[in-house]
């Protein structure tokens, strides 16, 4: 059971943080500095850290009271943006909305999905960033994230959900198997031209494909050519390098226009999960809600 207890004395905290001073918070809050400082004494025992570093010149935050404020500060905005949604006349979706997202597959895939939704919400002031990996949410401020991979790895306080899985598949262009034939057998892989994709020290990652004694197999691949990029790979096979293989849903648009020819389509392997995930305690903001509802619409 969450208590009130929590929140007493925050706001005092926050004010003098961002005054810099007891006294000018007691007069921006219309109370005494003595009252000031006792409300501060008593935070700072309750939590058994100190918030501020006081000198005779200067009161800055301590390691500890940066932390906290920036977590004060996230939750009193979102109390104020809730207070003014239920004050409205209609529930509008309003204010800015941090979101994460993959990079190919966030511009492939996540914004033709986003940015109608923006449109049709003019007070929404969306603020979308890519990167790749794990990311701690609260820590960056975003309220929600998109990735492909590790929806187990969710702390508590974040919500998530799996919208969808990607597939990996192996493709070519139609310029490259009129050149050099189209493979019928996995062996038939060894005589034809591979393009992998690797990491700057060298890795190579090998190919995910299906095998009669189990779901998934790595085969180790001998590239002669190795791209550190899908975007750059799935190019690579455009031109006619080789063979390459693919999440499926950055391939669909080459497939569909015969640019790209699927192969071995028995080899094909289910792969990560696609998910979304969101800080449970911002998820009744219709700004966060109205993103939310696209995403899950638009991406399962």
């Amino acid at each position: 059971m969450f208590s009130s207890e929590r929140l007493k004395g925050i706001d005092v905290f926050v004010c003098v943080a961002d005054f810099g001073s007891f006294t000018a918070a007691a007069e921006k809050m219309n109370l005494t500095a003595s009252a000031v400082s006792k409300s501060i004494a008593r935070l700072e025992k309750r939590l058994g850290a100190r918030l501020f570093q006081r000198t005779t010149r200067r009161l800055s935050l301590t390691e500890a009271g940066g932390a906290f404020y920036r977590t004060c500060t996230g939750v009193l905005a979102d109390l104020e943006e809730a207070e003014r949604c239920l004050q409205a006349e209609h529930i509008e979706p309003r204010g800015r909305v941090r979101i994460d997202l993959p990079g190919a597959f966030g511009r492939s895939q996540v914004l033709p999905v986003l940015l109608p939704v923006l449109q049709a919400h003019p007070l929404l002031i969306p603020h979308i960033s890519f990167s790749e990996g794990l990311v701690d949410p609260i820590k960056e401020g975003a309220d929600i994230v998109v990735r492909i991979g590790g929806a187990e790895a969710w702390p508590p306080s974040m919500g998530h959900r799996v919208l969808a899985r990607e597939w990996h598949t192996l493709c070519a262009s139609p310029a490259y198997l009129a050149n050099h034939g189209t493979p019928l057998l996995e062996a038939d892989l060894d005589q034809h031209r591979c393009i992998a994709y690797g990491w700057v020290d060298g890795r190579i990652s090998p190919w995910n494909v299906a095998d009669e004694r189990g779901p998934v197999r790595h085969r180790q691949v001998m590239p002669q050519l190795v791209v550190g990029n899908g975007e750059g790979l799935m190019m690579a096979a455009l031109a006619g390098c080789g063979i390459a293989q693919f999440p499926s849903w950055l391939i669909q648009q080459p497939l569909q226009q015969g640019a790209l020819v699927e192969v071995l389509p028995q080899l094909a392997t289910e792969g990560a999960a696609i998910s979304v995930a969101w800080v449970k305690r911002r998820e009744a903001l219709p700004k966060v809600r109205v993103v939310l509802d696209a995403l899950m619409a638009g991406l399962s």
